[in-house]
C-alpha cells in the first residue's frame, strides 16, 4: 500500500496462491498506527478487488474502494465516472513495485523463511521512503 506519491506505507506477503481480496484486510491491518490516514480515504485497486461484500466492508471502515468492474460481474455497476477518473493514478502504486524490484531480493522469493523475506521488503520499502525524502 502506498500514499499518493507512491512512498510505501505498508507491505503484507503472504503465499502466490491467495486471493488478493483476502490480503487487503491483513495490508491494511499492518498499516502503522502513527500514519494518520484520511477520513474518507480512496483506495485505488485494480479488478482482482472487485467484490461487493469488500466494498461495504471498507465503506464501514471509512474507506472509499475505486476499482473497475470484472468483465463478468453479474450485479448492476456501482462505479461511476467521477470514481474511476482517480483510477488513472494507479500507475504510481505500479512505479513503486518497480521500485521495489529494482532490489534483487525482492524481485525473486530466494529464502526460505517469511521473516527473512519479509524483513527484506521492508529494508526496500525503507530505502525508497528515504531516497524520496532526499
Amino acid at each position: 500500500m502506498t500514499d499518493a506519491q507512491g512512498i510505501p506505507l505498508a507491505a503484507f506477503t503472504d503465499s502466490a496462491s491467495v486471493a488478493e481480496v483476502h490480503l487487503l484486510e491483513p495490508t491494511l491491518a499492518s498499516i502503522p498506527q502513527s500514519i494518520r490516514l484520511p477520513e474518507r480515504m480512496p483506495l485505488i485497486a485494480d479488478r482482482a478487488y472487485d467484490s461487493d461484500p469488500l466494498r461495504a466492508t471498507l465503506a464501514e471502515r471509512g474507506v472509499d474502494l475505486i476499482a473497475p468492474h470484472r468483465k463478468n460481474r453479474k450485479k448492476p455497476p456501482t462505479n461511476d465516472g467521477r470514481k474511476m477518473r482517480r483510477y488513472q493514478r494507479r500507475w504510481k502504486v505500479e512505479r513503486t513495485f518497480a521500485w521495489l524490484h529494482s532490489y534483487r531480493r525482492t524481485v525473486t522469493r530466494f529464502e526460505r523463511s517469511i521473516q527473512r523475506f519479509d524483513g527484506f521488503v521492508s529494508l526496500a520499502c525503507a530505502f525508497i521512503a528515504l531516497n524520496k525524502l532526499l
